[in-house]
């Protein structure tokens, strides 16, 4: 096996080998930077939220909330086992959407991302969004093959409420409203 290592140079492995085995695993799959993951989000109207859950304690339910009461996106919860979430009616698959989303927010294991790209593709989606902490670089480099934009391991509403002035760059509430000065 050649492997490339972070300097630039190249060596030969076999694959079978303890550290050819810990590079393979390396991410080394690149997103959308910033300022293309603001442009995503400004473009936007629509999100289907696959995996979507009526359970409080789950971030997908805080991610709904907050899209609902934050945004001005349309917001569509898609999970087959249940009826609504938020109120609001659940779809069992994104092909039952009533419109197709720009961007479909996925709670899903690493695992099931691949499935999830197939019915973003299957529907006209333009974007997956795989949520923080999930990460599937052969999911997203097949996605990106297929003309999809992919963001991945990185929380929509984190990343909304950043570039809306609500957070600081790490995260923490700023407690800015306006970047306007008062005038009295």
């Amino acid at each position: 096996m050649q492997t490339q290592l972070a300097n630039g140079l190249t060596c030969a492995l076999p694959a079978s080998s303890p550290l050819a085995k810990l590079l393979a695993s390396q991410r080394t799959w690149v997103g959308p930077t910033a300022k293309q993951r603001l442009g995503i989000l400004r473009r936007a109207k629509s999100i289907a939220i696959v995996g979507a859950s009526p359970n409080p304690a789950r971030s997908s339910y805080f991610v709904g909330t907050y899209l609902l009461q934050s945004s001005d996106y349309r917001v569509y919860f898609v999970n087959p086992m249940a009826d609504t979430v938020l109120g609001h009616k659940a779809y069992p698959d994104l092909a039952s959407l009533p419109e197709v989303p720009d961007i479909v927010d996925v709670f899903r294991k690493a695992s099931d991302i691949p499935s999830v790209i197939d019915d973003a593709i299957a529907v006209g989606a333009t974007t997956v969004w795989v949520q923080l902490g999930i990460w599937n670089q052969e999911a997203a480099e097949y996605g990106e093959s297929k003309g999809l934009t992919v963001v991945m391991d990185r929380c929509i509403k984190v990343e909304h409420a950043r570039f809306h002035g609500g957070l600081h760059l790490l995260g923490f509430d700023t407690g800015v409203i306006s970047a306007r000065k008062v005038v009295r």
